[in-house]
């Protein structure tokens, strides 16, 4: 059994010593421990420092594409290097790495697929009260779409199962902590959570403001919710255009049953656009569920395709 930890990085020189040196090189429950860098086109000696204090690869774009596709290169790495495990932490060492036994233990019993860390960000009195509801709002928003139950869906401390990994396939360009929890739990993948202690870092660098972040995070989520639940959408979106129509309609027939019609006509022009634009949005509804069904086709075969190619765990 092998187990890898990947850690995306941008600009960490300074902080990843530490990181590193935190890291468990002996897991109860695996032959071997390495750790993976996925440099995301850093500006500074990112590279060079994660080799001298020990990293055993490094992944290095040559320049920035974003947390999300480094931590999907990351993945790809780790299992072409034949992973069981895969876990995924900070390098700004935020995530202890003592923790990581705790983190994997529920996949080594058999009874997750994938693993939150969870801060339990309401007592983390390093994050602004702001910050708090904010994470706690996403959070929840995210266990509604996904069907899960992780209270810190922002969490980027996580381990992942071979088999899980594999099922993952991020397309959003901001990052992966949202969509890969709503992905695993569309898949019905096993999705546990425990309490880890959480350190004071720097601010982060994934977004420039709150603003930012709210808004990025929910059409993240919007968008991912729609490719899994398109049909849903759509009736909602369809049937609020249609009910608006139907009321300007029964609105202009009132004002035209009592000779009242002077002044309403735009009434009727308005209620026939929302009624044509509303079934419109529910046949676009039909044929967007269709085309989630071939979706989720395509990605059981490249499941199938990822794990001819990929093979199995364990090459040492």
């Amino acid at each position: 059994m092998k187990l890898i930890v990947q850690i995306p990085c941008l600009d960490e020189e300074t902080t990843l010593p530490e990181t590193l040196r935190a890291i468990p090189r002996t897991v109860a429950g695996f032959d071997s421990v390495e750790v993976l860098i996925v440099d995301d086109g850093s500006s500074d000696r990112t590279a060079e420092v994660a080799r001298a204090h020990g990293a055993d690869h490094v992944v290095r774009f040559t320049r920035t594409k974003g947390l999300a596709q480094g931590f999907m290169a990351g993945l790809d790495a780790c299992l072409r290097l034949g992973a069981d495990v895969i876990v995924n932490t900070d390098a700004d060492h935020q995530y202890p790495g003592h923790e990581i036994p705790r983190l994997v233990a529920p996949i080594l019993a058999g009874e997750a697929d994938m693993v939150v860390g969870d801060r339990t960000v309401g007592d983390v009195t390093h994050f602004s009260w702001t910050k708090k509801r904010l994470q706690m709002v996403g959070s929840w928003v995210v266990r509604k779409v996904s069907g899960t139950d992780v209270p810190d869906t922002t969490s980027g401390f996580r381990a992942l199962t071979r088999d899980a990994a594999l099922r993952i396939n991020i397309v959003s360009e901001f990052t992966y902590t949202l969509e890969s929890i709503i992905q695993a739990g569309k898949k019905k993948l096993a999705v546990a959570h425990l309490p880890i202690e959480a350190r004071e870092t720097r601010p982060s660098r994934l977004f420039g403001s709150t603003s930012e972040y709210v808004k990025r995070s929910a059409a993240t989520i919007l968008r991912i919710y729609a490719m899994y639940e398109p049909f849903k959408v759509f009736i909602l979106l369809g049937s609020a255009l249609v009910s608006a129509g139907l009321a300007l309609g029964l609105r202009y027939a009132w004002f035209w049953w009592h000779g009242r019609i002077t002044g309403h006509f735009q009434s009727a022009i308005l209620s026939v656009l929302l009624l044509i634009l509303g079934f419109q949005t529910l046949q676009w509804g039909i044929m967007a569920d269709l085309i989630a069904s071939n979706r989720k086709l395509l990605e059981d075969l490249l499941y199938r395709v990822r794990k001819i190619e990929l093979g199995p765990g364990d090459r040492g």
